[in-house]
Order: structure tokens, then sequence, then C-alpha cells
């Protein structure tokens, strides 16, 4: 079992000191914070592909790096980020071929249902599937709407430039979105 796997490395980890490569603190060292997608492919591309290292950044990830709602857990990290751990940029990095491209709520409701989710559950939602199980057609035009989102939070500071860019997760190439300076 997966689980059993993990806890059998981490043992191994911790007694052969694995960890101490990776000591830092809690204030990123460049001072920026990235939303990206959480997409596998993007794991140690993506920080390899900026010239990243631990301790650099503050990663916040969901599917599709998606922000639509101003008030979600997403915007709350990357206000902690900047308020309370010292982050002066943020960079919002979409991708090619991602899996929320296309992705319908229907659809989605109906993959659920397949893994056993009830049609009573999906009704006791607060909100209706289709108001936010949906993904985007084009991953500029989303990653722009998530600046959007973040440039316009009030409890921004002026001074923090926001970034768009999307990434190849197949050649990590950079295109540029938006410049927030």
């Amino acid at each position: 079992m997966l689980l059993d796997d993990i806890l059998a490395f981490n043992e191994k980890f911790v007694e052969e000191k694995g960890y101490e490569r990776y000591v830092t603190d809690k204030i990123p060292n460049k001072r920026a914070v990235i939303f990206t997608c959480m997409d596998t492919r993007l794991i140690e591309l993506l920080p390899q592909a900026l010239n990243l290292k631990n301790g650099d950044v503050k990663m916040v990830k969901n599917a599709g790096a998606i922000l639509k709602d101003p008030y979600d857990s997403v915007m709350k990290s990357i206000l902690v980020a900047i308020h309370a751990l010292q982050a002066d940029e943020v960079f919002v990095i979409g991708h090619h071929r991602c899996g929320m491209t296309g992705l319908e709520s229907d659809g989605f409701v109906e993959l659920m249902k397949e893994r056993g989710i009830d049609q009573t559950a999906i009704d006791r939602l607060d909100k209706a599937p289709e108001e936010w199980l949906n993904g985007f057609e084009d991953v500029n035009d989303s990653v722009k709407q998530s600046v959007q989102t973040i440039e316009n939070h009030p409890l921004l500071p002026a001074d923090v430039p926001v970034h768009g860019l999307v990434i190849d997760p197949k050649t990590g190439k950079l295109d540029l979105v938006q410049k927030g300076y």
C-alpha cells in the first residue's frame, strides 16, 4: 500500500537526516508567491524551469490555476504570503494541455456518479456544480482572469506586481501572458 511505502521511506529519510539539504526559513528567499496548477508534470519541472530551489518562493496550487473567487483559500494564501511572509511579487502560471481545458460540470458530475456519489449529495450542495466545477477554454484567458482577480483584490498592496505566464509541461518553456511591472 502506498501509505505504508511512504511511512517506511520517511522513517529512513529522517533517520539518515535527508531533510538537512532542505532546511530553510519560512520567508521566501526570492520574495515571491507562485500560484500554479497541481498538475503532476509541474512538480519538478516548474521549479527547474524557473531556477527555483527549496525556500525560494511560496507555492500555491489548485486544479488549473483558476482563481475566480477573491475570498477563497487561494487568495487567502496569496495574501498571507504577501502580508505575513514578505512576498513582493505574484506569479500566476498556467500550463498548456491542462486537464481543466474544456472541463464542463455536467461531465464532471457524471464522473463523480461513476465513483459512487449519489445525486442527492449533489443536490444538497450549497452551490450548483455549474457555478464552480467548470474549467476553461483558453489557458491564456484563464491566466488573465486569475491575474485580474488578484490585482483587483482590495487587500493587495498597490506596489505588488502580478504576472501571468503559461508553461509548456513538456519543455518547460515559459510564455509571458501579462507583465505586472
